[in-house]
């Protein structure tokens, strides 16, 4: 049997929690939610939890004063991003060592491998193992033919396991499945899905691209209805990934109440943004601005601005985006992102872990 081309999508199970347990093997086995600087007294969001804490109904982005009281004898640890890292740049160094494996990372915690072989549940093990012994970290691996299955395959496989979705058997596994239940589709378009009567991944697949394009505009009406079928490219690209922004946000502990405080947040976050955007060498173009009002309602305020690098220009136009909040309006959080101009060979994809919100 010759060598055939398979996406492998390697997914590390409970990866924070997992980094922690080995920092402190004593927590081994015991509910832990890392979030924030780790007390839920404070306003921050859960990053992750082990297992254990997700049996009691605690889910990452869950406020983490509401996770303290689902699991009251939880362990709760601060982000140590930097740790989190450093551990994912070792999975991925082990994954980039496998032979003819071209790496495609998507975040801290997962990647898509491609390689031809004969036999990719067995590769798929042997990434498992390699992956183990140099980190002690499991993971899962999902095995297909399409970028799309590989990665709802892995859902499949936790955890630490190895499945397979093909065009064979991918409507047999995820048919009945609603249409949330794959990559690319959350709970909003699955809601706008289910107003035009689609409901399951079935109902999706068989559904004429054209009759998406009303509601969804005639890239993305043809592109939901491939996910159905689970089509798409095969193709792993290696390339680096390059950041086509950079954000900054922060939940504060009391509600910005007053003009003055909101402007210096601003400046504050200007200052840290543009030290991140300096880094690059890339110019200025864009600037967004999220504002979260107290109790908890989220806007965004965006504008294109022309090439710049100058620094009082980006913090000028910050302010100016400030004077959108709306007077009175208690602030619980505000975050700025600038978009910088993408380099010609820059891949242009959309990441999930790395960046932006």
């Amino acid at each position: 049997m010759s060598s055939i081309p398979w996406v492998l999508h390697v997914d590390l199970d409970q990866f924070i929690a997992a980094v922690e347990v080995l920092r402190r093997p004593e927590l081994a086995g015991k509910p832990i939610i890392v979030g924030g600087r780790g007390d839920p007294t404070e306003r921050a969001v859960v990053s992750t939890a082990s297992y254990e804490a997700r049996a009691f109904g605690v889910g990452s982005g869950m406020p983490l004063r509401i996770a303290a009281r689902k699991v009251p004898d939880a362990v709760l640890l601060p982000v140590d991003a930097e740790a989190y890292l450093a551990a994912s740049d070792e999975v991925m160094a082990t994954l980039r060592a496998q032979p003819g494996a071209v790496v495609q990372v998507l975040g801290w915690d997962e990647a898509f491998v491609g390689v031809n072989t004969e036999d990719p549940e067995a590769y798929a093990r042997q990434l498992q193992a390699a992956v183990l012994e140099r980190t002690q970290l499991h993971c899962s691996v999902g095995v297909g033919d399409t970028l799309v299955r590989a990665k709802n395959a892995t859902d499949f496989g936790k955890p630490a396991g190895v499945f397979r979705l093909t065009a064979e058997n991918w409507l047999t596994v995820m048919g009945a499945k609603p249409t949330k239940e794959l990559w690319g589709v959350g709970n909003k378009i699955s809601a706008r899905l289910a107003k035009l009567g689609i409901k399951t991944v079935d109902e999706l697949a068989a559904a004429d691209p054209q009759s998406l394009v009303p509601e969804f505009g005639p890239k993305m009406g043809p592109w939901y209805a491939s996910l159905g079928r689970g089509d798409g490219s095969s193709t792993v690209d290696d390339t680096p990934w390059v950041a086509r922004g950079h954000s900054r946000e922060t939940t504060f502990q009391t509600n910005l109440t007053e003009p003055d405080q909101v402007n210096d947040a601003v400046s504050q976050l200007a200052a840290e943004v543009l030290k991140d955007v300096e880094a690059e060498g890339r110019p200025v173009v864009g600037l967004t601005l999220k504002v979260r009002y107290a109790p908890f309602t989220t806007k965004t305020h965006a504008r294109k601005i022309p090439e710049t690098f100058d620094r009082g220009d980006v913090l000028a136009r910050a302010l100016d985006l400030a004077g959108n909040i709306e007077p009175g309006r208690p602030v619980r959080l505000l975050g700025l992102r600038a978009e910088m101009t993408m380099p010609d060979d820059a891949r242009q994809g959309h990441t999930p872990t790395r960046g932006g919100w």
